[in-house]
C-alpha cells in the first residue's frame, strides 16, 4: 500500500511539472509577450498593446487590463497586426522591447 501512495505522489508531481506555461512565456530569461499594434508613427518603433484579464479582488469578476509596451521593430508591421515581442536591453529612454515576428496581419 506504501508503494502505490508514493507511485501517486510520483505522478502528482509530473501532473504539476507538465502544466501549461501562461500567456507570457520565458525563453530563457527573456519574456515573450503577445499583443496588438496600436500605433507605429515613429521610425523603426511600434506602441503595441497587451491585454491581459486579472480577477477583481472584492467582486471575483475577470477585468480587462491593458500595458502598452513600446518596441523596436525592424519588420514593418503596421497598426492592428498581432505580433511577438521579447524583452531586450535598453534601446532608448521608453524602448525595452523588439517585435520578433508578425503572427496576424491586420485585416485590410
Amino acid at each position: 500500500m506504501a508503494e502505490e501512495t508514493q507511485a501517486d505522489v510520483n505522478q502528482a508531481a509530473s501532473d504539476v511539472e507538465a502544466a501549461p506555461a501562461a500567456v507570457t512565456k520565458r525563453s530563457g530569461r527573456r519574456v515573450q509577450k503577445v499583443g496588438i499594434v496600436a500605433s507605429d508613427k515613429m521610425q523603426k518603433t511600434v506602441v503595441v498593446r497587451v491585454d491581459r484579464l486579472v480577477m477583481h479582488r472584492k467582486y471575483r469578476r475577470y477585468v480587462r487590463r491593458t500595458s502598452r509596451f513600446m518596441a523596436h521593430d525592424e519588420m514593418g508591421s503596421t497598426v492592428g497586426d498581432k505580433v511577438r515581442i521579447v524583452e531586450t536591453r535598453p534601446l532608448s529612454a521608453r524602448k525595452r522591447w523588439r517585435v520578433v515576428e508578425i503572427l496576424q496581419k491586420a485585416a485590410k
